[in-house]
């Protein structure tokens, strides 16, 4: 008898990979995006996950800094619906992976946060997220899983490297700050990843509980930018450093994102590739090689 998957947000940059990468593995998935599901509707949920084995919840408000001045409505689909969706698994016996974000911790550390951290969103985006977080984890002690991740970019939404690259093929030059550190993430490669997950939390291998899916290594967004100029065959110097500072945002931004990676080890997984590799795989899909065109 095959697996059944449940991708909410299935129309979001994540979420298309994700259905994506479930079918060309041979799964039996159905995506839902907003207009098919909402999560914040309790009794639809209900109905929504039975006959699932696994529900995979890319479903979110993912406006940072709108979520400053929009916080209920960004704890109501990040938080408060992420429980609901939690009691509907429960109730039809489904396993949840749920994505989360590194915005969950304070950001303030110098070495790679572990699973264990202790927590403390610096803005509403975070606190949403966090909300969420710990409704799965009490709500489904033996079959919740929560997936942190950051700096996420693909071909089906936007994103920072879609921008530095629609931004090479308008401006001669581009400031980009240099003060902030993570782990660009690969959305088909963290699809990827969250597949191998409910594979090995089906088969008992995969403990419930909070895991990082973010990719190897490290570097700052300018960092990031010269790089992906570079790959793309266009002069890295053309990105200057700037300090956050001169890119005043609504919502703080964490100086130090980037997250260890041992829960994927203790459930005999491998982590994500670093991310230079991912970035050079993704610039060669179809979506990113027409930017890059343009930007040549």
């Amino acid at each position: 008898m095959s697996t059944r998957w449940l991708v909410t947000g299935a129309g979001g940059m994540l979420g298309v990979d994700l259905v994506s990468v479930l079918r060309q593995a041979g799964e039996d998935v159905t995506g839902a995006n907003r207009a098919a599901l909402d999560i914040t509707d309790a009794e639809a949920l209900k109905d929504a996950v039975a006959g699932y084995d696994v529900v995979v919840n890319s479903a979110a408000y993912t406006d940072v800094d709108g979520a400053e001045t929009d916080e209920d409505r960004a704890t109501l689909i990040n938080g408060v619906a992420v429980g609901h969706l939690a009691a509907a698994c429960a109730t039809r016996g489904a396993r949840l992976i749920s994505v989360s974000t590194d915005y969950v911790l304070p950001g303030d550390a110098t070495e790679p946060y572990a699973e264990d951290a202790p927590t403390g969103p610096v803005n509403a985006y975070g606190r949403g997220k966090l909300v969420g977080e710990r409704a799965v984890l009490s709500t489904l002690p033996d079959t919740g899983y929560i997936v942190r991740t950051a700096w996420l970019y693909g071909e089906h939404g936007r994103n920072f490297v879609a921008t530095m690259l629609r931004l090479a093929a308008e401006r001669d030059t581009v400031d980009v700050v240099n003060d902030q550190r993570g782990q660009p993430t690969w959305t088909r490669a963290l699809a990827t990843q969250l597949m191998a997950l409910g594979r090995a939390a089906l088969n008992g291998r995969a403990a419930p509980g909070i895991y990082h899916g973010t990719a190897a290594g490290e570097a700052t967004w300018h960092e990031l930018a010269r790089t992906v100029y570079a790959l793309s065959g266009l002069d890295p110097d053309r990105v200057r450093p700037i300090t956050s500072d001169r890119f005043p945002r609504p919502a703080t931004r964490p100086s130090y994102s980037v997250l260890s990676h041992t829960a994927w080890t203790r459930a005999g997984l491998a982590s994500m590739a670093p991310w230079q590799e991912t970035l050079a795989d993704a610039l060669n899909q179809p979506g990113f090689v027409a930017l890059r065109k343009a930007a040549a």
